[in-house]
Formats: structure tokens, sequence, C-alpha cells
């Protein structure tokens, strides 16, 4: 195969997680040039990434152009995590030969390989399983990965005076149930810098704003970057960081592409759904409740009124955990930034 086309146009963090299965086809087929659609304004996530040829971003306006933009590329196969019947119809209109998709996928019927959605496995593994199907004795690696260079943590430390170790706390979600309480945070900031010395990093997006204030303003000596980072920035202040403590969204599967010490908050969602965050040194908060899970995406309000599953994961219940990732002391460890 000559050129191969990995397409992901879900959530930041899926497209993270399909670093593993990009870098799997890479290695798998060294001769061919591997190719990544992103929805539109998400493509900065690969930039500098040595296992893609190219990123070719989707607004998701209009399938039959985007297919002719496809076909015109030549792509001898495509793989595709994403399960919407817009992939589906566009991929099947690309002419694409090979299209390799999950049989929960709608119009799943318009692939020509179909491939089992396994369960209660993380999303990394679920993913490979689209490129054994095609090559039992493919070069697999799970490990997600991403790439961001010293220059770039440099830059975003100095432009938020970072001279210290610092943590990342991550307060948002675009779901409110999966957001942990901003008091519990703010008592976490407090523990990093009285126990660990570290300078606590909140991030954000313009949206996560409200909630980010929330926490900055009961944080001494805490550092507010939410609304100021685009995504290169988010990942140079992940990548630099000596630990992330976040809810369940898109910092926690950045912190593993990173390969850094991560605890990630869970309350509405469960491990099982296979988006935990992987590496020797992540963990997952969470306290057993009759009513978890209540949703795949957690939810706007608690279906059972009581929100237990955050409230009642209380941040000493969190130290521990914090204590853990960071037993080794080394604040200074810079692995998954470039050179």
């Amino acid at each position: 195969m000559k050129r191969i086309l990995i397409f992901q146009t879900a959530f930041i963090g899926d497209l993270v997680l399909v670093s593993s299965l990009i870098k799997s086809v890479a290695k798998t087929y060294s001769e061919a040039e591997v190719f990544l659609v992103c929805k539109k304004g998400y493509e900065a996530i690969y930039e500098g990434f040595q296992y893609l040829k190219g990123v070719i971003p989707y607004d998701k306006k209009g399938i039959r152009g985007f297919a002719s933009k496809l076909k015109s590329i030549k792509f001898d196969a495509v793989f595709s995590p994403h399960r919407s019947h817009r992939t589906a119809t566009l991929l099947f209109l690309s002419g694409i030969p090979l299209r390799v998709g999950f049989d929960t996928a709608g119009f799943s019927f318009l692939y020509t390989r179909r491939v089992k959605y396994r369960r209660n496995v993380h999303e990394v593994e679920r993913n490979i399983q689209l490129l054994l199907a095609v090559n039992k004795a493919a070069r697999v690696d799970l490990q997600p990965e991403l790439f961001v260079s010293k220059d770039e943590v440099g830059k975003v430390r100095e432009k938020f005076s970072l001279e210290f170790p610092f943590a990342v706390i991550s307060p948002g979600s675009v779901w409110p149930t999966k957001r942990w309480l901003p008091e519990y945070f703010a008592s976490v900031g407090k523990y990093l810098i009285e126990e660990r010395g570290l300078v606590p990093v909140i991030v954000g997006s313009a949206a996560d704003i409200p909630v980010a204030e929330k926490v900055f303003r009961q944080i001494p000596f805490a550092v507010n970057t939410a609304g100021k980072t685009n995504l290169r920035e988010l990942m140079a202040l992940i990548a630099g960081s000596s630990v992330v403590i976040t809810n369940d969204s898109s910092p926690t599967h950045f912190a593993s592409a990173f390969k850094k010490p991560v605890v990630t908050m869970f309350g509405p969602t469960v491990k099982e759904f296979g988006f935990y965050p992987l590496g020797e040194k992540a963990k997952v908060a969470e306290i057993p409740l009759y009513c978890r899970p209540c949703g795949i995406h957690g939810g706007k309000r608690c279906r059972e009124g009581h929100f237990k599953c955050m409230r009642d994961l209380t941040p000493e219940k969190v130290f521990p955990l914090i204590d853990e990732v960071l037993k080794d002391g080394d604040f200074a460890e810079k692995r998954g930034v470039g050179s």
C-alpha cells in the first residue's frame, strides 16, 4: 500500500488516543504515506508528528465535495475508528478500495471490512483491532504519543512566568457532571504547593473560564491560564508539568501521550468505557456507587439529584493517589518533550 488514511473526527481525547493506531499503521507499512483526517481546528495537535505524512482538516460541511478531495489523493486503504453514518457514507463515496470500520458504526455495511467493536477494553486497544483485522502480523504500539518541542515548552513557561516546577490542574469539562467540585480542586492545589512544592497551573478553554476562576481564587500562588492558550500551548504545559490533575476529559489523554503522572476524577463515567489514563504513573480517583455509570458522557445534571459520585470523592481520597504517582519525587522529568 502506498497511501493510507486514518479517519477520526470526534472529540480531542479520541483524536489523541488514535495516535497509537497511527503509529502502528506507520510501523507496519513503513513504505506507505500515512495521512489523518480530523475535525477542523484540531490539526495542530499533530504538528511535528513523525508518523504522519499530512493532516487533512474536515469542517463536516458537505460530504460529496470532501469525498471527491479524498478520491483525488488515491488512498489504498482507510481505517476509521469514527462510527458515524456521515463518516461511512463519505468514505464509501471516496472510492477508497479497502475501508475498515467497526460493526457498530452507522451504515457499517458501507465498509469493506467490518471489525467487532470490543467493549470493556481501552480505546487504544479497540482501535488497534482495525489494523489487526487486515494484518495479523502488524507491528502494534499501544502507547499514545504526541510531540512538542523543548522550545515550545520554554516559550509557554516564559509566557506565564513559570520559573519553578509546576502541576497542571484541569477543572473543566463539556459535561457538568464530569466536573469535580472547584473547592476540591482548590484543596488539591494547596496540597501540591505545601506538600510537593509545585506551582498549580490551571488550564482550560474559554468555556472553562468560570470554573477555572472559582478554583484560582482559592489557591495562593496559582497561575490561571484558562482561555489564554491555544492547543499547542496547552500541550506544552502538560508536557512540561510534573503531574496532571484532571477530570475525565482530554488533558487525561494528553498526559498519557506525554507519559506524565496523572490523577483523573471519574464520577458519572467508569474505566470500563475504555477512556482511562494510561501509564505506570496514572491513577483513577473514583468511589463505588449504585448509580455509576449514568452515561458514557456524563450529563448536564445528576439523575439521582445527589451528585455523590463527585461530592463524596473528597480531596482526602485523592491526596494518596497524588503521592503514589509522584513517589519517586522526580519533578524535573522531561519525557515526551522533543528536541
